[in-house]
């Protein structure tokens, strides 16, 4: 879940009336209106950011949103999109084997560069056992031949039958059969795979030859547990309970090494896994960076030169370590060995974008669309970018091309409603989607706890704020930073004038942070979060000094994302200790940089009421105010 990431030009040291110590960089905002300087930024970055906009709108997305009038565009000779398979088995579980042998096939293929194959996640959109125009499809996704089958395992045998259709004609090129024992189904993919490439005549180098004869894994089971895993990784981009899908897919992926432990695809998604969790706080110990790296040197032991071994080792150094010319090291070999990788050139374009180059960036996510057009992960990324410079529009807009692709999709729905409270101070939309969700189905509630409670929040409805901390898990939730359920509990209850009540949970939240940021000293976020929690106990001195620190051990220059968030909550810890000068000043730097600090938080969230009815204050809010919406 990389959101978008700008990096400019230093600001000055701090003063008492100045900005923070951080020497983070200045960036273009959405609307910036005073000083010289600003708009020479403005000017600076502002054409990489309008190209970058002109590039996020390749024709991949413009076939894939227009389904009632697609374009007619010529499709490679060479090109094919492998769709999900047909479980006619009885048991549901069989489902996992019949995903893993798709995805095999899916792999294998996209090994060799004469071929062009989409992506899992496009072709996934297109679910087996409903109607689907292949015609239509294959103009979606560019691609001249579709493949597709049927997997019915009755006792101890398994019958597949797949089809090889050219999607311009609506021919079948070819169609076979396979009856085997179950044990001998590890090689249909295989032979699929040989029919498949002499059928459209695709060169094959002898490097790739030999890679075509490397075998997952010879337990299908296991592979469905790792598809699994990775369906539930795809899904964390905007979801707030990171942390429990997470720690889901590694179980997963740590029961499909059990069940093979020479399963090398499994431990290089396991290896991102704990990557994730480490760049995502969800454990940024010592211990956790060592996992992963132990994780890796399995993934190294196993295949040392694979072009899979290189992208697990560019995630590591991206995000355990932010160094980014090791990770663009590492993806530049991983793209010699997997042509078809939509997931390098995303990677790449995660890492461009926090490096500030745009125009690198836009290339590098059109080409990741090229390869996986229907993925609406890229699409939910886009539009955190469009968010962190405060362009709600195309927010919107790429939301919107999302939730074409994957109506309703559940965070997408709830982040798409979001739009109008940051932007126009609007909360209604994301009131209705809150109440129809919560009303259609209960389950839920845990996914949209954190929106929900934020929403209470701007909507000053303490009992809502009740009912949402309760969906809360006990570990607790993202909204900006990763705040534990005692700290939301502490704010509620000081909201609702229950001031003791409320000191005796900041304390236990402070019990708990502090054991965090002795276990994570160098995770800024942590002390970030410590800081808030001192501010509201009344701890002056400590609050601003662990605000700052924060700043010091991650500066936006090194993270354009995190290190904005930090910013912008040390202005918070600033208003809740009596700083107001400060306050204001900060909020009106991080103003002046990409970050999530909009209109709609400075007008509605009771986190900036102590500087409300301040003119200084007001008339930045006033500023921010969208310009159909008039002067308030």
């Amino acid at each position: 879940m990389d959101s978008a990431e700008l990096t400019s030009r230093p600001a000055p040291a701090l003063t008492r009336h100045a900005v923070p110590p951080s020497d983070p960089s200045l960036r273009s905002r959405h609307r910036v209106r005073n000083g010289l300087v600003l708009l020479l930024i403005i000017v600076a970055l502002g054409l990489g950011f309008r190209s970058f906009v002109r590039q996020l709108a390749p024709e991949s997305i413009r076939l894939s949103t227009s389904p009632l009038a697609p374009e007619v565009a010529v499709l490679p000779e060479k090109s094919i999109a492998v769709l999900p398979f047909q479980n006619l088995s009885s048991e549901q579980k069989d489902g996992f084997l019949v995903g893993g042998m798709q995805d095999d096939i899916l792999t294998t293929l996209s090994k060799v560069a004469d071929l062009k194959v989409i992506s899992r996640t496009s072709v996934n959109t297109y679910p087996a056992g409903v109607s689907r125009n292949f015609s239509q499809i294959a103009q979606t996704l560019g691609v001249a031949f579709i493949l597709d089958g049927v997997v019915k395992r009755t006792d101890d045998r398994l019958k597949v039958t797949v089809h090889l259709t050219d999607a311009r004609t609506g021919s079948t090129r070819w169609s076979q059969t396979y009856d085997r024992d179950f044990g001998a189904i590890v090689a249909i993919p295989r032979e699929v795979v040989a029919t498949v490439l002499s059928q459209l005549q695709v060169s094959v180098t002898p490097k790739e030859r030999a890679r075509l004869d490397e075998r997952p894994t010879k337990d299908l089971a296991a592979y469905g547990l790792y598809v699994r895993a990775k369906s539930l990784i795809d899904t964390i981009a905007l979801n707030p309970q990171i942390a429990e899908k997470l720690h889901e897919a590694a179980a997963l992926l740590e029961q499909a090494t059990q069940g093979d432990p020479d399963f090398y695809l499994a431990y290089c998604e396991l290896a991102n896994t704990y990557d994730f969790l480490y760049f995502f706080g969800v454990d940024h110990t010592p211990a956790e960076l060592a996992r992963a790296e132990g994780i890796l040197k399995t993934v190294e032991r196993l295949r040392p030169d694979a072009g899979e071994t290189h992208l697990a080792r560019a995630g590591f150094y991206y995000r355990c370590y932010l160094d980014y010319d090791r990770a663009r090291t590492e993806l530049a070999l991983a793209l010699k060995a997997l042509p078809n990788s939509s997931e390098i050139h995303e990677l790449t374009g995660y890492i461009d974008r926090r490096q500030g180059r745009w125009d690198e960036s836009a290339r590098s996510l059109r080409h990741a669309l090229e390869l996986d057009p229907r993925n609406f992960f890229i699409l939910q990324q886009i539009s955190l970018s469009y968010q962190e410079v405060r362009n709600f529009s195309g927010m919107g807009a790429a939301l919107d091309r999302a939730l074409a692709l994957i109506p309703r999709d559940f965070d997408t729905t709830v982040t798409r409603a979001v739009v109008d409270l940051e932007w126009r101070a609007d909360p209604s939309p994301l009131h209705r989607v809150v109440e129809a969700f919560v009303a259609e189905d209960s389950s839920k509630a845990p996914d949209l706890a954190a929106q929900w409670l934020y929403l209470a929040l701007c909507e000053n409805d303490h009992q809502a704020a009740v009912k949402a901390l309760a969906a809360i898990p006990e570990s607790g939730t993202s909204i900006d930073l990763n705040f534990p359920r005692v700290w939301w509990q502490g704010v509620v209850a000081n909201l609702q004038g229950n001031t003791a009540e409320a000191q005796t949970l900041f304390l236990t939240a402070r019990a708990q942070l502090e054991k965090a940021v002795n276990d994570q000293p160098n995770y800024a976020p942590a002390f970030t979060v410590l800081g808030m929690i001192d501010a509201a106990l009344g701890r002056k001195d400590d609050a601003i000094r662990e605000g700052r620190h924060a700043i010091e051990i991650l500066p936006v220059t090194k993270d354009a994302i995190d290190g904005a968030e930090l910013v912008k909550y040390l202005g918070v810890i600033y208003a809740w200790t009596g700083e107001k000068d400060l306050a204001i000043q900060q909020v009106a730097y991080t103003l002046k940089i990409p970050s999530t600090l909009s209109y709609g938080n400075l007008k509605l969230h009771p986190f900036w009421n102590s500087l409300r009815g301040d003119p200084r204050f007001e008339k930045i809010v006033a500023d921010q105010v969208p310009k159909s919406l008039g002067t308030e």
